[in-house]
This record gives structure tokens, sequence and C-alpha cells, in this order.
């Protein structure tokens, strides 16, 4: 499993659009995805805006490949979520999952 992270920063007023915009748009495209496997967005405030950490998963790189291109590594940032952004990675990161512990839904070392 791949756990794909990628940042940005919303004013406090822009906000909760933005997370409106991630659950209501950029979660059912996800879906619609072979090999997407969840997801998790992580806020928190500081020097006085939002940051946002998108966290999702997938079953490997070619699965992120359907969603983002020929090149993994590129962020997918749509106009719409441009506009309620201050700043946001170009580039994401994506890490090979080797341990999650599920508190007993199948979790533990991922070969």
């Amino acid at each position: 499993m791949i756990a794909r992270t990628w940042r940005a920063t919303a004013t406090p007023e822009k906000a909760a659009t933005y997370h409106r915009h991630f659950v209501t748009k950029v979660i059912p495209h996800l879906r619609t995805i072979a090999g997407y496997q969840g997801a998790s967005l992580l806020r928190r405030e500081t020097d006085g805006d939002v940051e946002f950490l998108a966290v999702t998963l997938w079953d490997s790189v070619d699965s992120i490949r359907a969603f983002a291109g020929p090149d993994p590594t590129r962020a997918v940032v749509e106009p719409t979520a441009q506009a309620l952004l201050t700043k946001f990675d170009l580039i994401v990161h994506n890490y090979e999952v080797s341990y999650t512990d599920d508190r007993g839904h199948g979790g533990g070392p991922h070969p």
C-alpha cells in the first residue's frame, strides 16, 4: 500500500470551504479510481492560517498514476481548490506503508 501526502494552506476564512471541497468533490472523484483505498484530511492552525495535510491511500504507484498521470509525484490541484488556497505543494510524497495499527482491523506489517 502507498500513502500519498500533500500539504496546502488556506486563510481561516476559506478553510471551511476548502474542507467542504475536499469532502464533496475530491473524495467522490477518488472513489471512482481503481486502487484508491481511503483518505484523511488533517488540519492545524499555524501563523494565522490553516494548514492541511491530505493523506490518500493507494494499492500501488500504478493506481496513483491513474489519478495523477505519468508522474506519480505531481500534485493534482483543481482550479477551484487553487482559488481557495494561499499556497500548496506542487510535488507530493509517496510512502510505502510498512506498518499500520488499525486497532484490530487487520493492522500490522505490510510486506
